[in-house]
């Protein structure tokens, strides 16, 4: 027996919402996205994002070079902000497969919330971790990370340095 085309249209229709439900319907996270967002270097950043940060799933988000990993959100991270210059902030080195990566503590290490921006890099990325949101250690999430930041490649000229560095 023929499908009528108005039982058609309500079986698409229930198969539409069973998906939905099914998927579980996650929120989008909203986000501001970067005055140069749209630099090409942060397209090849985005792409190489991991799904997962310190054991935490990524989220969608609603702005252009942005990501976010946790429920509650614990990681976000926006590539494009302006980049720094020279900085009395602390240097985070972090190497990963022998390739070192810098990063400067921009806020209180003290703080709930600790936001880390590349050192060197054009266009830079800004990371930010919610410790009360999801328990994560920075080291974890930098090193994550890490590897999809490499796709913008550090200035020769700009690393940062310790106090031991400095003359």
């Amino acid at each position: 027996m023929p499908v009528r085309p108005i039982a058609r249209v309500f079986a698409l229709a229930g198969a539409a919402v069973l998906a939905a439900t099914l998927s579980g319907c996650a929120a989008t996270v909203s986000m501001t996205a970067a005055a140069a967002a749209n630099d090409p270097g942060c397209a090849a950043v985005i792409v190489r994002l991991p799904d997962s940060v310190a054991g935490l799933s990524k989220d969608e988000t609603n702005a252009q070079s942005t990501a976010a990993w946790g429920n509650p959100v614990a990681v976000q991270l926006r590539c494009g902000v302006t980049p720094l210059g020279p900085t009395t902030q602390p240097c985070v080195a972090v190497v990963v497969n022998g390739t070192e990566y810098d990063w400067v503590l921009e806020s209180d290490p003290l703080a709930a919330n600790l936001s880390y921006i590349t050192f060197g890099r054009t266009p830079a990325t800004e990371v930010t971790i919610a410790h009360a949101a999801g328990g994560v250690s920075d080291s974890d999430v930098l090193n994550a990370l890490s590897g999809a930041i490499g796709a913008v490649p550090q200035s020769q000229t700009a690393k940062c340095l310790g106090a031991t560095d400095a003359p």
